[in-house]
């Protein structure tokens, strides 16, 4: 077999990738996000590479469930001592990505963040609000949440509002 170097015109890093099987979702990340310890809380996402300002990062996919439902299941964790990762949709529906891969799901709440959710059409995509270099903690401002105000924030920031 013969060695291949990226010189090499038949490289296969120059090969088209090979194509996805029929009924494969496709990858919802644009950029390159690894989950590693942080230090606002748990795991965080960290980008692997710059990533520019108002480009899209990525995507957390997972099962679309009534609100109703997303607040028991948020519950059973806290008894649990298990985490959650949900997103609101709108009033009604709920994403919770809790069973998912999607690296962004460990994307942690910011005071000051540097990406922004955004939900249409029941995706839910993170944006880059500025430039963020390579090992950069991912952040996003989360709004409301089922912790109701008794979560305290450890984002860093000095315009923290305090609490979740």
């Amino acid at each position: 077999m013969p060695t291949l170097r990226p010189s090499d015109p038949t490289s296969i890093a120059d090969s088209p990738p090979a194509p996805r099987p029929r009924g494969t979702p496709a990858d919802p990340q644009k950029y390159a996000v690894i989950a590693a310890p942080s230090a606002i809380d748990g795991l965080g996402a960290f980008a692997a590479e710059f990533i520019p300002a108002r480009r899209k990062i990525g995507e957390i996919r997972g099962e679309s469930i009534p609100t109703t439902e997303a607040y028991a299941r948020a519950r059973a964790a806290a008894r649990e001592g298990g985490r959650i990762y949900m997103i609101a949709l709108s009033e009604r529906r709920t994403l919770d990505a809790t069973a998912g891969t999607d690296v962004l799901r460990h994307a942690n709440h910011a005071c000051e963040p540097n990406t922004v959710l955004k939900v249409q059409q029941g995706r839910v995509a993170f944006y880059a609000l500025r430039d963020i270099q390579p090992g950069e903690e991912l952040t996003a401002r989360y709004g409301p949440t089922h912790h109701g105000g008794k979560l305290v924030c450890r984002c860093g920031s000095p315009r923290c509002i305090g609490r979740l």
